[in-house]
């Protein structure tokens, strides 16, 4: 990739937060939308298109050249929107795969996979890029760009990512008629050691999990 096409976003500033933000605008508006639970069975590969489209964005805030603020501090932008209620239903709505095992750093060596739930994760990634949208909707572009590209690489960016790999993970296991291991043992109030992670396989993936979200395997 040349030079030209990783920094083409600062030729026109305007333009890139113009897309960012509306990338970050619909991935808001789905998940909420997906969070209502009108179309369960759908939940699942919805969420795992919207994840993936917000991950462009990310990539391209990772790429491109650091941001720096107008103003050395950054403004208040008052509370954070509260997000239990939508973490809540998500729970809900993916009850039968919501908990999910995630390495944080695959290049921390020996590091044991750890409990993690899609619907806290969605929750933690919301909460970030609403911090920004405010900035945004208040017109502090350079602010709202700044906090979004600081916290993906911080924050949303990898938790995104694992929650990309769980959806992904699930639509394999149905579309490809594959048994899902027993996920009872791994619950997020635990660790999870080596030997809690050697899970036997048990119920059929189209009972325990296609079933309830209204998706079944591909013929």
């Amino acid at each position: 990739m040349s030079d030209a096409t990783l920094h083409s976003t600062t030729q026109d500033p305007d333009d890139f937060a113009v897309q960012i933000a509306d990338q970050v605008e619909s991935f808001l508006v789905a998940v909420s939308e997906v969070a209502k639970g009108d179309e369960p069975g759908s939940a699942v590969p919805f969420l795992l298109l919207e994840v993936s489209q917000l991950l462009l964005a990310g990539g391209r805030l990772g790429a491109h050249e650091d941001i720096v603020p107008d103003e050395r501090y950054e403004p208040d932008t008052g509370p954070d929107a509260d997000v239990d209620g939508l973490r809540e239903n998500l729970a809900r709505l993916l009850e039968p795969i919501d908990v999910y095992s995630e390495v944080f750093d695959p290049y921390e060596p020996r590091k044991a996979p750890v409990p993690a739930r899609i619907s806290d994760d969605l929750a933690d990634v919301i909460t970030d890029l609403r911090h920004g949208m405010a900035h945004y909707r208040a017109g502090r572009t350079s602010e709202a760009l700044w906090w979004w590209q600081f916290s993906y690489f911080s924050n949303w960016g990898s938790t995104a990512s694992a929650t990309l790999r769980a959806l992904h993970s699930i639509l394999a296991h149905i579309r490809l008629d594959q048994p899902l291991e027993e996920l009872d043992g791994l619950d997020t109030d635990q660790g999870v050691g080596d030997d809690t992670l050697e899970f036997e396989a048990g119920r059929v993936m189209q009972q325990e999990i296609a079933g309830p979200l209204g998706m079944r395997p591909a013929r």
